[in-house]
C-alpha cells in the first residue's frame, strides 16, 4: 500500500512539473519579411541566433515559430542579395516581429571575372559563382579542389582516392555524358587547360600550390561558358592567382605538418587463431601446409604518414610597380607505403601599369616539379 502511495506521488510530481514545461514553451513568434519596397520575400530565411533552429517564409514572405520558451531572443533574417538584419525580440503567446531588408550594394557592385574579362555581378545573367580566399576551406589543404569543396551551390567534389595529390572527381550540376568526360574545362589566369591528367600528374590540379590562389570562379550554364565553346559544355572554374600589392614588402611564411594513420584496420585471424583453426578442423593434408611464420600483411602495406606543407611569399611594389614572389614545398605521405607526393613550386608576378594607367601588363611566371 505504501508503495503504490509513493508511486501516486512521484505520477503526479511529473505531472505537475510537465504542466510547467509545456507552459513554459508556449510562446511563438510570427511575422513578415519585406523588402524595401514592401514586396514579401518568399524563401527567405529566419534564424534563432545562438541556436540551430531555424524556419523560412512563405510565398506571401510571411513565418512562424512556435514551442519557444519565454524570454527574449534573437531572430536573424537574412535573403540572398540582401543585407542580413537580426532583431532581439520578446517571446510571448502570440509575439510579432516584421522585418525589412535593403539589398546588399557591395555584393551587387561585386566585380567577378567572367570568361572575356570582369564585370560587376548586378550586370550578369549567368550563373557565376565566386569564392574567394577568405571563404575558402581551412585545415590541411594539398590540392587546389579541396579549397571550395562544399563552397559552391551545384558543384560536387569527390575525392577518387586517398592517395596524395590524387584527383577529385568534379562536376558541375550533374553529368552529361554516359561515355565521355565530364570534367569542366579549368582556366588559370586566362590559360585553359583540359581536367585529364598531365603526364605523370596524379591530377592536374595538383600541379597548382593552394597558397598562390585567389579566387576561384566557378561558370555554370551556358550563357557563362559560351566564349570557352564545346571545350565548357561541362562548366568551366576559372582560377585566378595572387598578384603583387602596393607600399612595403610584406613576407608571408607559413608551414603545416601533419600525421595521419590508419583509424581502424580490418579484423581478421591472426596467423596462431588461423593454425588453431586448422588443426582443429582442417584435413590431415591443410595441415601439412601450415608453416610458422606470423605476418600482420596490414602492417606491412600502411604506415603512418607524415605532411609538411611549407611555402614563402613576398608581396609589395617597387617603384610602384607591383610584384609578388613566392615559393613552396610540399612532401606528403600516404598511408599507403606507395603513395607519396612531392611538389616544389615557384612564382614570380609583375603587374606595371604604363602610360598613365591606360595599358595594364600582368607578367606571370609558374613553375612546378611533382614526382
Amino acid at each position: 500500500m505504501k508503495v503504490f502511495y509513493l508511486l501516486k506521488q512521484g505520477l503526479l510530481v511529473l505531472l505537475v512539473f510537465s504542466a510547467l514545461i509545456v507552459k513554459a514553451q508556449t510562446g511563438s513568434v510570427s511575422g513578415t519579411v519585406l523588402d524595401e519596397t514592401g514586396q514579401s520575400l518568399p524563401g527567405a530565411s529566419i534564424l534563432i541566433k545562438g541556436t540551430t533552429r531555424s524556419t523560412s517564409t512563405d510565398v506571401n514572405g510571411k513565418f512562424k515559430l512556435a514551442g519557444l520558451s519565454n524570454g527574449t531572443l534573437t531572430l536573424s533574417a537574412s535573403f540572398i542579395g540582401y543585407q542580413t538584419l537580426d532583431k532581439a525580440v520578446d517571446v510571448t503567446a502570440n509575439a510579432t516581429a516584421d522585418f525589412k531588408l535593403v539589398p546588399d550594394a557591395q555584393k551587387l557592385n561585386e566585380v567577378v571575372v567572367i570568361g572575356y574579362g570582369t564585370a560587376e555581378k548586378k550586370n550578369l545573367t549567368g550563373s557565376i559563382t565566386t569564392v574567394s580566399s577568405k571563404d575558402f576551406q581551412k585545415g590541411t589543404i594539398t590540392t587546389p579542389d579541396q579549397l571550395i569543396q562544399g563552397k559552391v551551390a551545384g558543384v560536387n567534389i569527390i575525392n577518387g582516392s586517398g592517395a596524395p595529390g590524387g584527383g577529385s572527381q568534379i562536376r558541375i550540376r550533374g553529368g552529361a555524358s554516359l561515355n565521355a568526360s565530364n570534367d569542366p574545362l579549368i582556366v588559370v589566369d586566362g590559360v585553359p587547360f583540359s581536367g585529364n591528367s598531365i603526364g605523370n600528374a596524379p591530377s592536374p590540379l595538383s600541379l597548382i600550390n593552394p597558397n598562390d590562389i585567389e579566387t576561384f570562379t566557378v561558370l555554370k550554364d551556358a550563357n557563362a561558358t559560351a566564349i570557352y565553346g564545346s571545350r565548357a559544355s561541362n562548366g568551366v572554374i576559372l582560377i585566378t592567382t595572387k598578384k603583387g600589392g602596393s607600399g612595403a614588402p610584406v613576407i608571408n611564411f607559413s608551414t603545416n605538418n601533419s600525421i595521419g594513420t590508419v583509424a581502424k584496420k580490418v579484423d581478421v585471424l591472426s596467423a596462431d587463431q588461423v593454425r588453431a583453426y586448422v588443426n582443429a578442423n582442417g584435413s590431415a593434408a591443410q595441415k601439412a601446409l601450415l608453416g610458422t611464420a606470423s605476418t600482420d600483411w596490414q602492417d606491412e602495406i600502411y604506415q603512418t604518414a607524415f605532411t609538411t606543407d611549407n611555402n614563402l611569399s613576398i608581396a609589395g611594389s617597387f617603384k610602384g610597380v607591383p610584384y609578388r614572389v613566392s615559393g613552396g614545398y610540399l612532401d606528403q605521405d600516404g598511408v599507403v607505403i606507395s603513395g607519396k607526393l612531392k611538389r616544389a613550386t615557384g612564382g614570380f608576378t609583375l603587374s606595371p601599369r604604363l602610360f598613365g594607367d591606360h595599358l595594364k601588363i600582368d607578367l606571370n611566371l609558374k613553375g612546378s616539379l611533382t614526382q
